[in-house]
């Protein structure tokens, strides 16, 4: 078994990838021409996006739409960087909510939380030491 891929539904798949572009500094590493698909290059495992219309097709009953929701899903993306001010301040520059602002945890990681436009939790964190 291996992880390969999260795939967060999302409302426009280009503005979703223009932002995590923008705000985390990935690249695309790939957009279907219907839109409707997109991925970026993260590391080891790919972030993908998909519009809510193939989560309509996949899911019979419905799912929950994170940028409709008042409340983050319970689940989130966590990034790990050195500079986790920075990079919160640069993601709040490219249109992010702050939820929690970077601060110093007992276990000595520095983690904040954003929400994103497309209603993804972001984590961003250093590494564990």
């Amino acid at each position: 078994m291996k992880f390969g891929y999260t795939i967060i539904y999302v409302p426009d798949v280009a503005s979703s990838l223009v932002f995590f572009e923008a705000a985390f500094g990935f690249r695309r590493r790939f957009l279907h021409e219907s839109g409707s698909y997109g991925e970026l290059d993260t590391g080891a495992t790919t972030l993908s996006f998909a519009a809510h219309e193939l989560g309509d097709m996949n899911f019979h009953g419905g799912h929950v739409q994170a940028h409709a929701s008042a409340q983050p899903l319970g689940m989130e993306v966590a990034f790990v960087t050195a500079d986790v001010h920075a990079a919160h301040a640069t993601a709040l520059a490219a249109g992010a909510k702050e939820l929690s602002p970077p601060a110093a945890k007992p276990w000595g990681q520095v983690v904040s939380y954003l929400r994103c436009p497309d209603g993804t939790l972001v984590e961003l964190c250093t590494p564990i030491a």
